[in-house]
Parts: C-alpha cells; structure tokens; sequence
C-alpha cells in the first residue's frame, strides 16, 4: 500500500501511470490534491480546520479514464472511497435517494476497510481461540472431578483414570487439528441468522435510508436469532475465527478511526453531474436538476451528516465530480456549486495511438487479461504488433462513425475478435494460438463493413 506521505506528486503520476494511459493533466491535479491532503495535516493549530480541499471536475467523454483516475487515486491512498452517479438522487420531496446517502456509504465502507484491517492484526490469536473451541466441541463434556474427604478432614480433589484419558484424548485430538486430519468431519455449530424477525417486518419500510441501525438501537428487544447448523470442521473453523476476531475486535475503536478516516480522506466521486446541469423544466425527469444540486451544495460545501456510526463532517471530504457535457457545460451549474469545484480539467480523447498502449501498457491491460484466461485453458496466445494496430484502428474508426465510448470499445472489439476461439478452445488440443492483422481483419470486417451489424455488434 503506498505510504502517500513519503511520495511526491509526480510519484503518485508515476504510480497512475502504470494503469491509465495519457491524461497528464488529470493525473497532476489529482496528484496535487492528493498529496495536499498530507500536507493539511502537518499544520498545526486553529489553521487546519480552515484548509479546505480544492474538488474537481473532470470534462470529457465517456471512456477516457474519469473514473479509473479517481478509483486508483483512492486505492493507492487506502482512502474510503465511493462512485455514485448524480442521476439516482432527487430532490427533497420526489421519490428517490437523498444526497447524503452517499456519506453514510462512505462510511460503512470505512467501517468495513477498518474492521478488515484490525480483524488481520487479531487473526493469529483468533485461530487459537477458535481452535480451542473446536475441541470443546469435538470432545465430549470434561469429567467432575470427585471430591475425597482426607484423613486431617480437609477436602481435596481428586485426578482419577478418566480425566487422564481424558486429557490424553485432548492432546490427541488438538494435534490432528492442527495437522488438519479432521477437516472433512461433521460437526454442529450455532450460529447467527442474518436478520431477526423483527428485523425482517421492518426493514421493508426503508429505514435503512436513515442510516439507523435498529438492530444496534433496538439490543435486547430485538436479539439476533440463532440455528444449529451441521458443517465440516473446516467450515466451522472459518467461521469461529470471524466470530473470535469479532470479540477481540474494539467496534467503538473500529468506528472512531473509521469516521477520522472518512473526514480526513474520504473521496467521493460523482458521476455524471452533467446530467444534473441545466434549467429546470416544468414536468418530466428534469424537473428536480437544480433541486438536486441545492440538496448536494451543503454536503459539498461542509454539513455533518447523521450516519448510523454517529455525527460524520463533510468539510474536508475530497468531492471529484464527472461529466461529459456534451449538452451542457459546468457554468450551467448554479453558481454556489460551482464555487465548490474551483479545479476544472477537460480530459482529451483517446486516439489509435492512446488505444495501442491501453492495450500493451498498464498492469491490467486488456490483450494481458485474454492472454492469462487462455493460459488457463493450456493455450498460449501471442498478438502480433501488427494485429495490435489493426485492433486500434478498427476500435478508433467505430468511435468515430458512431457514439464515442472511449476505450470502452476496445472490449467490444476484442470480444468479437476472440469469440470463437474462446468458444471452441476448450474441445481442441491447440496449444498455440498467434493473432495476425489478417486474422483480425478477417474476422472483423463483415462486422466493420456492415454499418447496421456493427451498432449491433461493436
């Protein structure tokens, strides 16, 4: 995980560029904001809490990295991260998911990535404690010890035949479980039920759009039910642990550093907030736009949220809004929202030439993704240079004569091209496949050619 405190802006470029080709403008005021996230908190006194982080709005078509920058900002950082998109929230009064839904989000989020990471801090311990409970079930109850009255009247205890067997039978038992000699035998186990049946009747109702746990707030009035369940040893290993883990677990801990998390370097990333720009009209869907935006303005602008884990402050969440704006610009925004997102970066379009190195390049790129699902099957693909280019091109050209989505096409295109070899390769004993410009354009001609078929198609 990277220790964003000791990279530099250019760094963290390095980093995103191992995964998202070209936008260097986007990747520096992502890495700019990122790394002022750190430097906010080495100022100390009353001036910290006015450091406010500069949001962003990235401009650009559909397909261009807007999305995967902001996703691998938050990964490289270990920062509680969301994607929500602007269209699933209306206006107060219309059906729909209010604006501060996303930071109770956020926040379980957090909750989890917090609880994750304390819960491997524990493991070890956690798989001791389970395994002594294992025992306790594998091993009938442990013999009374039977009270002798001595000579001088004084009570002793008294260690007879059958706790020692008893005891030799536990030392048996715990090594064929540490060596895993009993994993396939049966035993029975309680465990929880995911919902009470109070639970059940109320959450129909939507509460949990309020972000209340009544199972927290409810305790004893409405206690989780339990059922004897019969599984392997394995099986009831795995879940022991979780339940250890759980007990040496501090959720008032796990929650605290969960909401500081939240607060100091939380991402939100809102999507298509171009949808949401405009005047209003007097009926149909855009009837809430500027509503919406007047709902989103105080969670941007810095409110405190009410969350199930208590009071969650918005103030220094970092917001990276998205759009493609191809009927509408930022300045549509109202003014006050605008204000909030003070850094504006327009993302190019990708070309046949951005298209061959998203194809070669990152870490994840897409010919290395179909040459490791082939290898699973025994077959080595290769993909000729020239295959490459005509891959671009085509996905460039069908960009161009029809909607524009980015590098989204090169899936649609690699999957038409790779379809019948990956329908057939498992009843062949070819082991070598190598993908030729005339493979390519054999295959994906008709499809190219034919206008209709290919807005089917690709």
């Amino acid at each position: 995980m990277l220790d964003i405190k000791e990279f530099t802006p250019r760094q963290i470029v390095e980093e995103l560029d191992k995964y998202i080709i070209g936008q260097d403008k986007a990747k520096k005021s992502v890495a700019i904001a990122l790394r002022n996230r750190w430097r906010r908190l080495q100022v100390e006194g009353n001036l910290r809490e006015e450091i406010y982080p500069n949001n962003i709005i990235l401009i650009g078509p559909t397909g261009v990295g807007k999305t995967e920058i902001a996703r691998r900002l938050a990964r490289l950082s270990n920062a509680p991260f969301i994607k929500v998109e602007a269209t699933k929230f209306t206006e107060v009064g219309y059906v729909g998911r209010d604006v501060e839904s996303m930071i109770r989000d956020l926040t379980d989020l957090a909750v989890s990535m917090v609880r994750t990471e304390k819960t491997e801090e524990v493991e070890e311990l956690a798989k001791k404690h389970a395994a002594t409970r294992l025992l306790e079930i594998l091993l009938p109850p442990r013999p009374k010890k039977r009270k002798r009255v001595g000579l001088d009247g004084d009570e002793d205890l008294e260690v007879d035949e059958t706790e020692a067997r008893y005891l030799r039978t536990q030392k048996k038992l715990r090594k064929q479980l540490d060596n895993g000699d009993l994993e396939d035998r049966m035993v029975e186990l309680d465990v929880q039920s995911d919902q009470s049946p109070l639970m059940q009747i109320i959450s129909p109702m939507g509460v949990e759009e309020m972000g209340v746990n009544l199972q927290d707030l409810l305790g004893n009035m409405a206690p989780k039910k339990t059922k004897r369940r019969k599984m392997t040893v394995g099986e009831a290993r795995a879940y022991l642990i979780q339940e250890e883990a759980q007990k040496l677990i501090d959720m008032d801990q796990v929650v605290q550093e969960a909401i500081e998390r939240v607060q100091s370097s939380g991402i939100v990333f809102l999507d298509e907030i171009d949808k949401i720009a405009g005047e209003n009209s007097n009926s149909g869907p855009d009837i809430s736009r500027q509503g919406v935006q007047r709902d989103l303005l105080p969670v941007v602008e810095g409110t405190s949220v009410f969350t199930k884990y208590g009071m969650v402050r918005t103030h220094h969440i970092l917001f990276i809004a998205s759009g493609a704006f191809h009927t509408s610009k930022p300045s549509d925004l109202i003014p006050e929202l605008q204000g909030r997102f003070p850094i504006r970066v327009e993302l190019a379009s990708l070309t046949a030439k951005d298209f061959i190195r998203i194809l070669t390049e990152p870490e994840n790129a897409l010919i290395k993704q179909y040459i490791a699902l082939f290898e699973t099957e025994g077959v080595k693909v290769t993909f000729k240079d020239d295959a490459v280019e005509e891959i671009a091109t085509i996905a460039n050209d069908v960009n161009e004569r029809m909607e524009n989505i980015g590098a989204r096409r090169l899936h649609t295109v690699l999957t038409a091209l790779l379809e019948e070899y990956l329908y057939k390769v498992p009843d062949t004993r070819v082991k070598k496949i190598d993908i030729t410009k005339r493979i390519v354009r054999k295959t994906l001609s008709d499809i190219v050619e034919d206008e209709d078929l290919s807005r089917y198609i690709l």
